[in-house]
């Protein structure tokens, strides 16, 4: 005796060890591309409601033509797949007048979860020009 295993008693050692390997690597893959696609939704999304916040924020515009423009930038970004509800309306954060945007928006998952979460809202708020006009 060698002490050396016999040829046959490791055979499909490798295979297990694939499978093993595979089934922990391809959530957290997933999990990862999940969070890279959240994050980019939701600065685009941030992004998007303070363009429009400060285009409503200007003395000549009213909060519907800046929710306008939010609601064309998001559709610009990603088309019809989020499907975002736009909100704009003049409000006071701090005493000061400002004009707030608000975008709710489906998330969009990947992977074998596809679909749909509960969805993603994000504000943004501008100055009021129009507020401080004398």
């Amino acid at each position: 005796m060698t002490g050396r295993p016999a040829r046959g008693e490791d055979s499909g050692a490798a295979l297990v060890e694939f499978a093993l390997v595979t089934a922990m690597l391809v959530p957290l893959l997933v999990g990862l591309l999940q969070l890279g696609v959240v994050l980019h939704v939701r600065n685009t999304l941030t992004a998007d409601a303070s363009e429009g916040a400060r285009y409503a924020a200007n003395a000549d515009r009213s909060p519907a033509d800046g929710a306008a423009l939010t609601r064309r930038l998001v559709t610009a970004s990603f088309g019809q797949r989020l499907s975002p509800t736009v909100t704009a309306r003049r409000a006071t954060r701090g005493g000061l007048p400002v004009v707030e945007v608000r975008v709710v928006a489906d998330l969009p998952l990947v992977g074998w979860l596809a679909g749909k979460a509960d969805g993603l809202t994000v504000t943004a708020r501008a100055l009021d020009e129009e507020a401080l006009r004398p």
